[in-house]
């Protein structure tokens, strides 16, 4: 009896051993691999090495060896204010490029589903120019109407020549000049916001010839800026034909 529990004393002795000594092996294979170490070349060409980033190669490139002696990575200089105000404009610069890029293939996409066809894009141009139309239509007639005012009074006014004019009928005169110079001005705003309405649609329509013929959304770039031109009298009202390109 004395002799097997000296033998299990002894078997448990030799397992606690060598648990302790492949805990120790583990230990230190752990610590060994998890060791940092900073390696560079300061501005006199001497190599310094350490367990932490070395002050003196802050602006210089850094190395973090393996226990080994393996590069695992390069850490790169520290940048200057300077430098990091550049990379960082640089990455605005990318990221509004980035931005700029997913918002026109949205756009083209919208365009696209918006105006299926040609049809639907002229059915909207029309649309868009027909209260414009409205408004210069009332206008021109206004300017009919005064002047068909002001004639009589023109005619009365024949009778004080060389004589001063009645107070009366000089304010009736200046009132209804200014009112058709009112309307003159509004008739050349409507027919600049029609010629722009159509030089845009026109842009539109151009952007979308190519769209429906298999251009990539977003592949066109960006959309160019629609100038206003000058007022004719010639395209005041005639909206712009569909087939024509900008």
């Amino acid at each position: 009896m004395a002799s097997e529990g000296v033998s299990v004393v002894a078997s448990t002795l030799r397992s606690a051993y060598w648990v302790t000594l492949l805990a120790a092996l583990v230990g230190g294979s752990c610590a060994a691999s998890a060791a940092t170490i900073y390696s560079c070349v300061d501005g006199t060409g001497k190599r310094l090495t350490s367990d932490r980033p070395i002050p003196e190669c802050l602006a210089r490139e850094q190395r973090v060896l393996n226990p080994d002696g393996s590069t695992r990575h390069v850490v790169p200089p520290t940048m200057t204010a300077e430098e990091r105000a550049d990379a960082e404009a640089r990455e605005r610069e990318k990221a509004a490029r980035r931005a700029a890029e997913v918002d026109a293939v949205r756009r083209d996409r919208n365009l696209r589903m918006r105006y299926p066809n040609e049809a639907a894009h002229q059915k909207a141009r029309l649309a868009a120019l027909d209260d414009l139309k409205r408004t210069l239509q009332l206008s021109e007639r206004r300017l009919e109407a005064l002047a068909a005012e002001k004639k009589p009074l023109l005619e009365e006014a024949e009778f004080y020549a060389g004589r001063t004019m009645p107070t009366r009928l000089k304010q009736q005169l200046d009132g209804i000049d200014a009112a058709a110079e009112a309307q003159r001005a509004l008739i050349q705003n409507q027919q600049a916001e029609t010629l722009r309405i159509n030089a845009s649609f026109d842009a539109e329509l151009a952007r979308l010839l190519r769209l429906w013929a298999g251009a990539p959304p977003g592949s066109l770039g960006p959309t160019p800026p629609v100038s206003q031109p000058a007022p004719t009298a010639s395209s005041a009202i005639t909206p712009a034909s569909s087939s024509e390109a900008p």
